[in-house]
């Protein structure tokens, strides 16, 4: 599977036996790759710095989970026999991460061994700004636009996996104009500019349809610089509207109907209608507490409080003090990714639970993962798509999903799923058309009505998607919907 073997390693002045028994507790920058991880335990997500390696010195984070843990053997002194930790990830690539911790000069030395196949040095080569990629194909190909690094990417091993497990189902069935399409992947790195970057890229390889799953930054920085090219964005994630043009498709979730079929029983299960609204400072988070500032008051609701904190933060104490002077009953969270996970985590351990509940329409079941067990009590979502709802399609998607990539592979949520949707929806206006027409594509797929794993959605001619909504809570094993 390895091309490449990425090494690199760490020196504390620990013994092996403490130093296995903070791995994954984020005492402090550099400490054992600056892991992260509530139990070191089979099955248990992993989020960790791998050093890059190359003349400037880069890290990237690997999200995984621990597939094999071998304790080091207590000795006498500082000493003791070796221990092992194995990690097998999807992102930035897929590949598989070995850690040993062996006594070294009174302390211990951890050595990391990291896996780079040929799709993961492909990733390295564009990270490094030198050419990569593939030359050109008679065959139709499919650009996927994913965060498969930075602030995003918690929930983009999935939708890489159900992009491609769409793109076997639609090859199986005689792929478009009678050829096989190409799935071609660009990682934004959770930055509007990197995301420009790969979609020209993209274009430049042959994509003249980009499924954009990144935040709604990327996918308006992504639109102003493609205006001009005859290649069709679809976005398929929640969003807040707003693209426009023939060539521009916006599917997901939109905040109006999120909070209009979340506000009444989030307000029911917290025992009042004060809201604090609190999220990242970008476009889907502002037009969000937009939307709540007027759906809210139609339900009885009032809102106490707003603040915004910069994506990236890590520290949400000034912002949790703020909600707990509040009053508030209700946290609105429009945070997304590893700052939701973070918010999450920081609200439990300051005792925020005890006051009020979280509505957060962006948290995921991948992100929920981070969030861990303990904090997730409290916390609720809305959506289309949860990976427990309970229909034969989805339980038919399900069975393929774990049998393509496994018992490791992480849960499905809306972010993802949406994205195997979206590549049936397009190809079945191609189909149609007869064509990889990207203006004669989009005008087939609205209006629309198609049966998904989700349920039925409807397109109507301006491309706004109806479809039920779910009210969900976080439980230790997931999102689980629910009436209230």
């Amino acid at each position: 599977m390895a091309a490449l073997l990425l090494p690199a390693e760490e020196w504390t002045d620990a013994s092996p036996v403490a130093t296995f028994g903070l791995f994954g507790a984020g005492t402090g920058a550099g400490w054992v790759f600056d892991a992260v991880c509530d139990r070191v335990a089979v099955g248990a997500v992993v989020r960790m710095g791998a050093p890059l390696g190359g003349p400037v010195a880069d890290t990237v984070e690997i999200i995984g989970r621990i597939t094999e843990v071998r304790p080091p053997l207590p000795g006498r002194g500082h000493g003791g026999q070796g221990g092992r930790i194995e990690i097998v990830h999807d992102q930035p690539w897929r590949g598989r991460m070995k850690l040993r911790f062996d006594a070294d000069r009174g302390g211990t030395r951890v050595r990391l061994f990291a896996e780079l196949d040929e799709a993961g040095l492909e990733w390295l080569m564009r990270r490094r700004g030198l050419p990569a990629g593939r030359g050109t194909s008679p065959n139709p190909r499919l650009g996927l636009l994913n965060s498969k690094s930075g602030l995003g990417s918690m929930f983009g091993v999935a939708t890489d996996h159900m992009a491609m497990l769409a793109v076997e189902e639609i090859n199986a069935e005689g792929g478009v104009r009678g050829r096989p399409v190409e799935l071609l992947v660009g990682d934004d790195a959770s930055d509007p500019a990197v995301g420009v970057a790969e979609a020209r890229r993209l274009v430049r390889a042959g994509c003249r349809t980009i499924l954009v799953a990144t935040t709604s930054a990327t996918f308006f920085a992504v639109s102003r610089a493609l205006a001009g090219s005859e290649v069709l964005l679809v976005q398929p994630l929640m969003n807040e509207g707003g693209g426009a043009g023939p060539l521009c498709v916006q599917l997901g979730e939109r905040a109006d109907d999120q909070l209009a079929a979340a506000a009444g029983p989030l307000m029911r299960a917290a025992g009042g209608k004060r809201w604090f609204l609190a999220g990242n400072d970008y476009c889907w988070p502002r037009s969000t507490h937009a939307a709540a500032r007027r759906i809210l008051p139609r339900s009885g609701g009032q809102v106490v409080g707003e603040r915004y904190a910069a994506l990236g933060t890590r520290d949400f104490a000034p912002l949790i003090e703020a909600v707990q002077a509040s009053g508030a009953d209700i946290v609105l969270s429009t945070f997304v990714g590893a700052d939701a996970a973070a918010f999450e985590r920081q609200c439990h351990a300051m005792g925020l639970r005890e006051q009020c509940v979280t509505l957060a329409p962006a948290m995921d079941e991948s992100t929920l993962e981070h969030v861990g067990a303990d904090a997730a009590p409290g916390l609720y979502a809305v959506s289309g798509y949860f990976e427990q709802l309970a229909s034969p399609d989805n339980a038919v998607l399900l069975h393929r999903y774990r049998k393509a990539y496994g018992r490791w592979a992480p849960p499905l949520s809306t972010l993802s799923e949406s994205v195997f949707e979206a590549a049936h929806i397009w190809s079945s206006a191609a189909r149609r058309v007869g064509a990889d027409e990207p203006r004669l594509i989009a005008e087939a797929m609205r209006p629309g009505r198609f049966q998904l794993p989700r349920g039925t959605v409807t397109l109507d001619d301006s491309g706004r998607v109806a479809q039920d909504l779910f009210v969900a809570e976080a439980t230790g094993t997931g999102l689980r919907p629910v009436s209230l």
